[in-house]
């Protein structure tokens, strides 16, 4: 009797063993996809009140309210500690606000874990240039010349380009920027308006070559541009191109008479033209003319150095001024129209001590007149002939 008790119990127990497990096995399930859902709730709720915070944060941000974007950036954080787009914004935010040294850890973080982000190297060598640190903005800004954007990629490394050359022209590396030009210029569109600007920027840099192509190749498209026509006649100008120079400086000051920088360089233009005894086509007495104008105006220059050998000239210098001031006046005699008009060789010995005269005078007497600088010009035109 009592074996059959115990055979009912165990034929009981393992009917009802399958049930229990699989009772059991139910509520795992269901406590599992409970805890989930809840998880994902949870997780949900997090991420909208950080994209709440994030989103006031570029707002206020986009306006200039940099303190109000730091701390809703600083509260998104509390909801994506390690979401890297809340963490660029809050140091935008912190360099907006003049928190540089927070924005800088932040930068640096940032770079770590993404070198070739384009923003983050952009900033980076923003706030090293701003601390003096030469050799280490030149590496991010070139990081960013190079780096991945988003949006319009080859605007933004243009952009990168012009600040780095910027920096360049303010600490005086004009090599430098002149090489970062010519890279720019290769990769820019044929726009009028950033041809001239890029033309302006090589003036800076005094490669005077380069800059004439940019105004010449704005010019082309836009042939009334004036800013671009000031830019040519320039850059001409200083390359001794003075008939191309008063092409474009009378066009732009007949355009704009009230630029009067381009208009005192047509000036100096035009009186170098016509002082110039060595152009052609010209006749011999209009030669003559030039050569007696330059004479005198070399006699007028050495005669106003009323301090040849005062205490702040060198006695190489006080010994040769008066020496000048001699050969003038022996040659005075000879300096007469008819023979500058027959003998050539008398025009050349004339100008050659003129350009003497100013070249020395420029260093020991007072400021050139207009005359004077002409004349100092042509002497450069012509010291190579």
């Amino acid at each position: 009797m009592a074996s059959n008790e115990a055979n009912h119990y165990v034929r009981s127990y393992l009917t009802r063993e399958p049930i229990i497990l699989g009772v059991l096995s139910g509520l795992a399930i269901v406590s599992f996809l409970l805890v989930g859902g809840l998880s994902h709730v949870y997780h949900a709720q997090q991420e909208a009140l950080g994209n709440r915070w994030f989103n006031r944060g570029v707002a206020d941000l986009s306006v200039g309210r940099f303190d109000s974007a730091v701390r809703e950036f600083r509260a998104a954080l509390l909801y994506a500690r390690d979401d890297y787009d809340y963490q660029l914004n809050l140091a935008e935010a912190l360099i907006g606000a003049k928190r540089i040294p927070e924005a800088y850890s932040y930068l640096l973080t940032l770079w770590e874990q993404q070198p070739e982000n384009g923003l983050v190297n952009l900033e980076l060598g923003r706030i090293t240039a701003q601390r003096g640190e030469t050799e280490q903005a030149l590496r991010y800004y070139h990081n960013a010349i190079y780096a991945a954007w988003t949006g319009d990629q080859e605007k933004e490394r243009q952009n990168a380009r012009l600040e780095l050359i910027e920096f360049l022209l303010r600490n005086n590396a004009d090599a430098q920027a002149q090489s970062e030009l010519i890279a720019l210029a290769a990769n820019l569109p044929d726009d009028p308006l950033q041809r001239a600007s890029i033309g302006s920027l090589f003036l800076r840099t005094q490669d005077y070559d380069h800059a004439l192509a940019e105004f010449r190749s704005s010019l082309r498209a836009a042939p009334h541009n004036a800013p671009a026509l000031a830019g040519a006649g320039e850059a001409a100008f200083h390359l001794g191109r003075y008939s191309l120079a008063q092409h474009y400086l009378q066009a732009v000051v007949s355009q704009n008479p009230g630029d009067t920088q381009s208009a005192q360089r047509l000036k100096t233009t035009e009186l170098v033209l016509r002082m110039d005894p060595f152009r052609r086509p010209i006749s011999a007495a209009q030669r003559a003319r030039i050569v007696l104008e330059a004479y005198d105006a070399a006699g007028r220059r050495i005669q106003s150095c009323t301090t040849p050998a005062s205490a702040k000239a060198s006695p190489q210098q006080a010994g040769r001024e008066p020496g000048l001031r001699e050969n003038w006046q022996s040659m005075k005699p000879e300096v007469t129209a008819r023979a500058l008009r027959r003998d050539p060789d008398l025009v050349e010995d004339v100008m050659d001590l003129v350009f003497r005269i100013e070249r020395q005078a420029g260093a020991m007497c007072g400021p050139p007149t207009e005359t004077d600088t002409a004349l100092l010009l042509i002497a450069k035109l012509h010291e190579a002939s």
